[in-house]
């Protein structure tokens, strides 16, 4: 199996339960700073059960997703079913999607931690769909989260501090971006069975320049 093939295996086993892993409301720090901006075109990578998605689109947004889980992606299309709302979430890799340049008025990215020999190229990607002026929001375990999950695996996020962010790399992969938020910050996690107390994060709101 190749290491594509066992990631894919390994977020479909998490979403093939009956309960939704991350449960069926949005993160905190999406559901609070969306509210602040006008709606209209929204992706959200690496999207799962589809949790956000939904929240953005009964928000009245236009909303496409993403990931490589067929099984996030019919828990998400159950979600979006149970709260009567559309959303266009498709499967498979960024670079193989039918997004256009400029199409999205916003990004938000949230606990996207995809592997680290990919991740800057599909920051890059995500920058080319995103119009002058739109808007990134970001949400993902710091580097130094890996010792909280050392005092409490229920909080979940990735083993390999690779796989976890810093300020400095947002900052690098975000360069032609103006930041009007950016922290790392220990918050309390209640998001389903996977995120379940106490860990450091980094949160990001940034207008593409």
């Amino acid at each position: 199996m190749t290491e594509h093939n066992s990631w894919q295996a390994m977020w479909d086993e998490r979403y093939r339960i009956e309960d939704y892993a991350y449960g069926t409301t949005p993160n905190e720090y999406l559901r609070e700073n969306l509210s602040k901006l006008p709606c209209g075109n929204i992706l959200f990578p690496a999207e799962g059960e589809g949790r956000n998605a939904v929240f953005a689109a009964t928000q009245g947004w236009n909303v496409s997703a993403f990931d490589i889980s067929v099984e996030g992606q019919k828990k998400a299309y159950q979600l979006a079913n149970k709260n009567n709302v559309t959303i266009d979430y498709h499967v498979g890799n960024i670079s193989d999607l039918p997004f256009t340049m400029n199409q999205f008025d916003a990004v938000a990215l949230m606990y996207a931690h995809f592997p680290p020999n990919e991740r800057a190229q599909i920051h890059a990607r995500l920058q080319t769909l995103l119009r002058k002026g739109g808007i990134l929001l970001f949400e993902g375990f710091s580097k130094n989260h890996l010792e909280y999950r050392k005092i409490n695996e229920n909080v979940g996020g990735p083993k390999d501090i690779d796989f976890l962010f810093s300020i400095e790399e947002l900052q690098h992969d975000f360069s032609d971006f103006e930041f009007i938020s950016l922290e790392e910050k220990v918050i309390q996690l209640n998001e389903g069975l996977f995120h379940n107390g106490i860990g450091s994060v980094i949160r990001c709101m940034a207008y593409k320049l």
